[in-house]
């Protein structure tokens, strides 16, 4: 039987079939306006539910998974860097799907397409609602109406966020092995001198990492945040330089009983640019069945602080001082993959502003310059619940 444990590798979530996911720190974009895509400013940390059990309400024991802390109104990104295989990912934001705007569903679909496919997309900044582009995460409490969930389901339910894995089917992961074990055996060598010859090593060999030198640890291996991609790869989103959480648990907070949390969703911000890609397999080579599954709780810094008795990150970064500090913003653009059409029930989904009011902090946008054109191990299990 196939193993769908999902577990948490330092802050990566690691769902089965070598799908792995980040939550990112960002800045929050003004929601008028189309952008560039803002940089990440640092990882959320990640905690399992279930090492909290005695102070989290009994809902959250049911439906299992992870929580993070988030400031009202910090955006964030997900990251899909390190996934090492072909996925369907499956984004919910209160269960509501983040690609198609449609409810939940156990199986991936089209007409429309409810997922992203992995490693093509490597990230993911918000809901598919416009042609080209996407409306930023922006975490908001439920009972507002101001969610995703909310404008569309006309309820606030579920909150946070939701994450569901498929593989290729046994034929088409075959096929798709065989291929990149073909693609990745060396060519023989050529005979030496005359026509054909091998170039000198200093020229073009991979050991001089010349052209073609294959990218280390091959199809969508993981790519270090700031560092330089290789010729090919998908280049990262590099932090800036921000603090992120130091490694290692703080000390426990007493126990206490557990009570009703300040439940958080993800309702959307500003609009960017960014493609959400059509797959170009047949749905025939998705599996039915999901490899694994993970509910994402989003809690507010003083209830992470009294769950986890650890401080939440600092708040988020002031946008202004980022821009006027010459730092980068960035552009993605690949020329052989299809933009996915957004749906009506997503392009409708209004801006938190129009619920929370202006946040009045001034936008200086970006200079040319500024903007930067990007490319053309286990750890403990996570419990599952009721959702």
């Amino acid at each position: 039987m196939a193993d769908t444990t999902v577990r948490i590798d330092g802050n990566t979530l690691r769902l089965p079939g070598g799908v792995a996911v980040r939550f990112i720190r960002t800045l929050r974009l003004p929601e008028t306006g189309t952008h560039p895509l803002p940089p990440g400013l640092g990882e959320f940390p990640v905690r399992r539910i279930a090492d909290y059990a005695d102070r989290v309400p009994e809902e959250w024991r049911a439906r299992g998974g992870v929580m993070l802390p988030v400031y009202l109104r910090e955006a964030m990104w997900l990251s899909f860097a390190g996934t090492s295989e072909p996925a369907a990912l499956q984004v919910g934001v209160g269960k509501v799907c983040a690609v198609s705007g449609g409810p939940w569903s156990d199986r991936p679909a089209r007409g429309p397409q409810n997922y992203v496919v992995l490693p093509r997309q490597p990230w993911l900044d918000g809901i598919n609602s416009g042609t080209g582009t996407v409306r930023q995460f922006v975490a908001v409490p439920l009972g507002l109406g101001a969610t995703v969930e909310g404008q569309v389901t006309g309820e606030e339910v579920w909150g946070g966020v939701q994450l569901q894995s498929f593989a290729l089917n046994d034929r088409a992961l075959a096929l798709w092995r065989e291929e990149e074990r073909r693609r990745q055996v060396p060519p023989a060598p050529a005979p030496p001198g005359g026509y054909g010859a091998a170039m000198p090593a200093a020229f073009g060999s991979p050991a001089a990492g010349g052209y073609g030198a294959p990218a280390a640890g091959g199809y969508g291996a993981p790519m270090p945040m700031a560092a330089p991609s290789a010729p090919g790869a998908v280049p990262a989103r590099a932090a800036t330089g921000a603090a992120r959480p130091a490694p290692g648990a703080a000390p426990a907070a007493p126990a206490s009983a557990p009570r009703a949390a300040a439940a958080m969703g993800l309702g959307v911000g500003g609009s960017m640019r960014q493609e959400v890609y059509q797959d170009d397999r047949p749905l025939s080579d998705w599996s039915e069945k999901p490899a694994g599954r993970v509910f994402v709780h989003l809690v507010t810094p003083p209830e992470w602080r009294r769950i986890t008795g650890e401080a939440a990150p600092p708040s988020p970064v002031d946008r202004t001082a980022y821009t006027r500090a010459g730092l980068p913003w960035f552009d993605y653009f690949d020329q052989d993959a299809e933009d996915l059409a957004p749906t009506d029930t997503l392009r409708s989904v209004k801006p938190v502003g129009d619920w929370l009011g202006d946040d009045h902090e001034p936008w200086q946008p970006p200079t040319p310059g500024q903007t930067q054109q990007l490319k053309d191990a286990p750890g403990q299990p996570v419990a599952d619940g009721d959702w």
